[in-house]
């Protein structure tokens, strides 16, 4: 126990090293794609969502939350976003490992697909000029599609988490990223670093350093793009209603980033931003919830889901002004059989 939590130390002293070091070369917004969330209730919840645990969603929002899962879990969830432009999967497995651990493997993919390159017949000629082609045709000198690409970004994580005390978890992923556009790609490999901590009651406290040692993403053209760290922190109570025989669930989140985000933040000083997420959820009976939230781009969310035997179904509802709205799916199974369980 005291080697774990010494390689947790260190671990922390070289993430923090790392983020000095790197992030004033950063691009901004090249691990975007990881941001946007997983799992239809965190999202119903305005992806308030660090401060728990028990899932297997969490090998995302927080790895030290798989500490205390009980079951193996799937997960998986399909999003089409702007109008179906977007379409975003994600799928994870997590497991309940010894008395006091848990292991989890996940993928997450964000794809625009079939966009049409277009060509023009002849570049050295107007457009819209006719002229004789090979054949000895007359043609129009008109741009028309001539194939199809897809733009494509692929994250794949391993994560571990492990209870240290009652109060204390702490978890680690290592994931690695791959990105294609048309015939060119990159891929890139990176660390995230959780801990989850029961100060008072039941009141959880979480944070998970995203892409803590500066993720780097070498493309196949030369050119490289490195991925700031995020430090997403967050709070979460549960109340009991005992008239209701039901549960309140309250969450607070913010994503600190230090890529110089300035006014597309909520809040910025110099190179730091930080966006805040609400969320909250009513489980009536451990049978049905209903959620409301705020994301972190100060958008309306909200969202249902309903509990069976080894089964949970769950719908999340984000509004745009602009880009319409976007609807999320998803799902978890639990293997809840006595030789599954942890011991």
């Amino acid at each position: 126990m005291k080697q774990s939590l010494l390689i947790f130390v260190l671990i922390a002293f070289i993430l923090a090293d790392s983020v000095h070091l790197f992030a004033v070369t950063a691009a901004k917004y090249a691990g975007e794609f990881m941001s946007t969330g997983v799992g239809a209730r965190a999202l119903g919840m305005g992806g308030a969502y660090v401060a728990g645990s028990g899932d297997a969603t969490y090998a995302y929002w927080n790895p030290a939350g798989l500490s205390t899962i009980n079951y193996p879990e799937l997960a998986a969830m399909h999003s089409e976003r702007f109008a179906g432009v977007v379409n975003y999967d994600y799928v994870s497995f997590a497991l309940p490992f010894r008395k006091t651990e848990g292991l989890a493997i996940s993928a997450i993919r964000l794809g625009v697909d079939d966009i049409p390159i277009s060509a023009i017949p002849r570049p050295d000629l107007r457009q819209d000029t006719t002229f004789i082609d090979d054949t000895g045709n007359l043609r129009v000198n008109r741009p028309y599609i001539d194939h199809y690409v897809s733009d494509a970004e692929y994250a794949f994580y391993l994560s571990y988490g492990r209870q240290y005390r009652q109060t204390f978890a702490f978890g680690a992923n290592a994931k690695f990223v791959h990105k294609g556009v048309g015939d060119n790609s990159a891929w890139g490999i990176g660390f995230d670093l959780g801990v989850l901590w029961k100060p008072w009651r039941q009141l959880r406290v979480g944070a998970n350093l995203q892409d803590g040692t500066t993720t780097l993403l070498a493309w196949d053209t030369g050119r490289t793009e490195l991925i700031t760290p995020t430090l997403k922190t967050g709070i979460a109570y549960p109340f009991l209603l005992k008239f209701m025989n039901s549960r309140l669930l309250i969450a607070a989140d913010a994503d600190v980033r230090f890529e110089g985000r300035d006014y597309a933040a909520q809040f910025n000083i110099g190179p730091i931003s930080s966006d805040f997420r609400l969320g909250a959820e009513l489980n009536f009976r451990n049978f049905a919830a209903l959620r409301i939230g705020r994301d972190d781009l100060g958008f309306f969310t909200a969202g249902a889901g309903i509990v069976l035997p080894r089964l949970n179904l769950d719908y999340a509802f984000m509004n745009h002004t602009d880009l319409k709205e976007t609807h999320r799916v998803s799902l978890r199974i639990r293997l809840e059989e006595e030789r599954f369980k942890r011991k």
